[in-house]
């Protein structure tokens, strides 16, 4: 079909007018809307061409010259992108922190794209500027649980807000470490504060030679681009050590920030983890919150992945001491099952951000209640309609029912790795993640009654079978780990061990029983057997 002429025309249709529904993405919209699931099984076949291949069609830097059908864009959609896509949402999906999520989320997106609400100030956004207070406020609710005649002082307080939107996890922990430096070295006599006068003036005013965050060694990447951008240094992200529970090492803490103090070096912020990224551990946020005031410093805890778990009565406690902290991120698009690109940092203090709130002469003016005034990012869509409509409609209990069915379901997983012979636990589940390894008995055994060198080299083995055993069900698209290396105190080393996130409901424990069988199927193929036959 040829190219359509560019002209007012064309460009008139382009905008207003959709072509058929049978010949154009309205035809994908409506498979979509009909069945999302049988639409994805159907049509996402992404083990039938290498990587290398797909790049090929994105390899021209040239701009087309002229407009086109949007049936000739639908094709090259189909055969490029929707039929090479990975299959998050499928239940054999296990490896990563996504997943499936409610059908209402769909249309909801669509009307959130229609409407185009750009959440940086009240004259684009209108009603979704008070909705998105309100998410924050239940939000804050959760995991603060001030008393209700807390929050109509606040919600709507054009002087203050109970948190901020942004993109995900990385955002809103470089948001939280942006107030707590800010508020470190605020304003103070003649000294104008650290937005004016930057990071060298603001330490010599404070005579110290650098600040510091705390946080254990499986701390998110993120802060290490916090500590980046905000001028603090990546040398100034100080990694804890873990105890065998993969929680920060309190001792340890003590340790290096008496190593810091010698060095006047302050601690700016102390970070726990409630769900890390590897093993979902929750660290000891009570004595972490204890230490914290000791040090007069910030608290911060990033529960992006397990924050939800406070829905459940149950499993609530496992977060004791959230409560305590001064900012909390929460990513929306993990548990609480909306489309990818949707976090919050909470903060307790509803004045907290006024420590980075900027304005401007033609937005964002002084006394508004335009949101875009404390956060880092300006234009934004509002994706709190998709977290609203969560919250409205799965409700507290429909998530407290999803997050026991996914720490239920992580048990489950992990007494079969026990039960099974080929492979070995390396973390039990304390929320929703575990990790293990394949690991036959007999080379358990060898292990058990080998000395560490012999240990060093046959880890070494099953860390190439266990990278190659990852690689190879991933290429194979029936099941899904993931894969990470941790260090295991039995062995004194890091090794390679296989990660699995359990959180889509639709995940069941015939499934789980096929990840392992494909794997020890996997396991059969000559490449790897001759792994193992050096052991």
């Amino acid at each position: 079909m040829p190219k359509a002429r560019a002209n007012l025309e064309t460009l008139y249709r382009i905008f207003t007018v959709p072509e058929e529904p049978d010949t154009t993405l309205g035809a994908i919209d409506k498979a979509i809307t009909d069945d999302v699931a049988g639409f994805l099984q159907n049509h996402i076949v992404a083990t039938e061409r290498p990587l290398e291949e797909i790049e090929a069609s994105f390899a021209s830097s040239a701009i087309p010259e002229e407009p086109t059908y949007v049936s000739d864009y639908t094709e090259f959609v189909q055969d490029n992108l929707v039929a090479q896509s990975v299959h998050t949402a499928a239940p054999g999906f296990v490896g990563h922190m996504t997943s499936a999520f409610p059908y209402f989320m769909l249309p909801l997106s669509r009307l959130m794209t229609a409407l185009n609400q750009n959440l940086v100030k009240v004259e684009t956004s209108k009603a979704f500027t008070p909705m998105e207070r309100q998410v924050l406020a239940m939000l804050h609710h959760l995991i603060y649980r001030c008393p209700d005649d807390f929050y109509p002082s606040w919600i709507h307080n054009s002087q203050a807000a109970l948190g901020a939107f942004c993109s995900g996890g990385t955002i809103a922990n470089i948001t939280a470490l942006w107030v707590a430096r800010n508020r470190l070295f605020a304003p103070d006599g003649d000294f104008r504060g650290i937005a004016q006068e930057g990071l060298a003036r603001s330490l010599k005013h404070h005579g110290i030679d650098g600040v510091a965050v705390l946080v254990s060694e499986r701390g998110h990447y993120s802060l290490g681009k916090a500590a980046d951008l905000l001028g603090l240094g990546r040398d100034q992200l100080v990694k804890v050590k873990t105890g065998q529970n993969n929680r920060i090492d309190l001792q340890a803490l003590r340790q290096e920030v008496r190593r810091l103090q010698d060095q006047n070096i302050r601690p700016l912020a102390l970070v726990g983890i409630a769900g890390t990224t590897e093993t979902g551990n929750v660290d000891p946020l009570e004595a972490m919150a204890d230490f914290a005031g000791e040090l007069g410093c910030h608290f911060h805890v990033d529960a992006a992945w397990g924050g939800p778990t406070l829905f459940s009565d149950r499993h609530r406690s496992l977060l004791a001491g959230i409560e305590r902290a001064d900012s909390v991120t929460i990513d929306a698009h993990k548990q609480l099952y909306v489309p990818m690109g949707a976090g919050m940092v909470i903060f307790k203090d509803p004045t907290a951000v006024s420590a980075i709130e900027h304005h401007a002469a033609y937005i964002l003016r002084h006394g508004s209640k335009d949101l875009g005034s404390h956060t880092l990012e300006g234009s934004r869509p509002g994706k709190a309609l998709l977290v609203h409509a969560g919250l409205s409609i799965v409700g507290r209990k429909g998530y407290e029912l999803l997050i026991d069915l996914g720490i239920e379901r992580a048990r489950i997983f992990a007494e079969m790795i026990r039960q099974h012979p080929d492979f070995e636990l390396t973390s039990a589940p304390e929320l929703n993640i575990l990790t293990y390894r394949y690991c036959p008995s007999a080379i358990q055994q060898t292990l058990a009654a080998a000395g560490p060198q012999e240990q060093f080299r046959i880890n070494a083995i099953l860390d190439q079978v266990c990278q190659l055993l990852q690689k190879y069900q991933r290429e194979a698209g029936k099941t899904f780990v993931s894969r990470t290396r941790l260090r295991m105190t039995g062995y004194g080393e890091e090794i390679t061990v296989l990660r699995s996130v359990l959180a889509n409901p639709l995940t069941t424990d015939e499934i789980l029983m096929s990840v392992l069988a494909d794997e020890c199927e996997i396991a059969r193929q000559p490449e790897i057997q001759a792994l193992l036959e050096q052991i």
